[in-house]
């Protein structure tokens, strides 16, 4: 009997010792562990694949921006309109010219936002200062509990919010000089950065700090000029000879009536500029892998109206400057 007991006692401290050395490595793991960086590939027709190692430890938000849109198909065909072969190459506009601009719509289906209580009062204080109207429907929504009971009515909130997410976002600059400090990633070859509007010149540089939304450049040369004044986010880990295949394709100026926002501030686009190519390189595909991770959407800001700053501070007819 003595000896049972012994033998039960020893094979007892055995599963003690055993449950401490488990639940002591799940602890260890749980501090220690640090996720794999997702990482994009972005095939471009006739150049090549290019792998982007994606950086959401140093721009967060601007990772969930570029995976959001990549997710829902947003790059796939569009194309690297802007390029200067000892700069970057510039993509991500859904209007191929620089001059276009990034909506809710292609973060969020409608029945997504209509179905999330907080998020649909968040973009209805954002963007529409707490007042939804549509003038067809003769309606307005304040709360979500409004919405809530026009659906009990058996109104069809699919017509009378159709045009709630047609409006355009920008994301928070994670760089220094717009007093975030996180980011310590430089502009070298193969890194990848949010392209913003600069308005410096009329002295707005919050609001040009706050601009980006969609369009990227790579880098295609080493640039500090640019550190600390745009939010790098990633970099190219494989095929930097397709980035420097794409960074020498014929360009030429940009034709007349074309104008470029999100732009770089290093190299200042204007009329003159041979960055236009010749025949734009397609971007085929991004897809992304998280390697199990779940990145969440963006937060987004009601992007500053240039246009509107110009009729309200000088009184133009900002029509005529199109």
């Amino acid at each position: 009997m003595k000896i049972f007991t012994k033998i039960m006692m020893i094979i007892a401290i055995i599963i003690l010792i055993v449950l401490i050395g488990v639940v002591g490595f799940s602890i260890y793991r749980k501090v220690t562990y640090k996720p794999q960086n997702p990482i994009a590939t972005m095939e471009v027709e006739g150049f090549g694949t290019m792998k982007i190692e994606l950086y959401p430890e140093l721009a967060p938000n601007t990772v969930e921006n570029f995976i959001a849109l990549a997710n829902r198909g947003f790059y796939n065909g569009l194309t690297f309109h802007r390029i200067i072969a000892d700069f970057m190459i510039q993509g991500g506009d859904k209007e191929g010219t620089g001059s276009g601009s990034v909506e809710l719509s292609d973060l969020y289906d409608l029945d997504e936002v209509l179905n999330d209580k907080e998020l649909f009062e968040t973009i209805l204080e954002t963007f529409y200062d707490g007042v939804y109207e549509n003038t067809e429907n003769n309606i307005e929504i304040k709360t979500y509990s409004e919405l809530k009971n026009a659906e009990k009515e058996g109104k069809d909130l699919n017509e009378i919010f159709k045009d709630f997410l047609n409006v355009e976002y920008s994301i928070k600059g994670e760089f220094s000089m717009n007093r975030y400090t996180q980011n310590s990633l430089r502009h070298d070859k193969g890194v990848i950065s949010m392209a913003r509007s600069d308005y410096s010149q009329m002295g707005l540089y919050e609001e040009g700090y706050n601009s980006a939304g969609s369009q990227f450049f790579i880098v295609t040369e080493d640039n500090s000029n640019l550190n600390g004044q745009y939010a790098p986010f990633g970099k190219v880990i494989e095929g930097l000879d397709v980035l420097d295949k794409i960074k020498s394709v014929e360009v030429k100026a940009k034709d007349d009536g074309d104008t470029e926002s999100g732009e770089t501030e290093d190299e200042g686009s204007s009329d003159e500029e041979i960055s236009t190519p010749v025949n734009p390189p397609v971007i085929k595909s991004v897809t992304i892998d998280t390697f199990g991770e779940t990145y969440k959407k963006p937060e987004v800001l009601k992007p500053f109206d240039y246009n509107q700053w110009l009729s309200d501070t000088y009184g133009f007819d900002t029509d005529s400057l199109e």
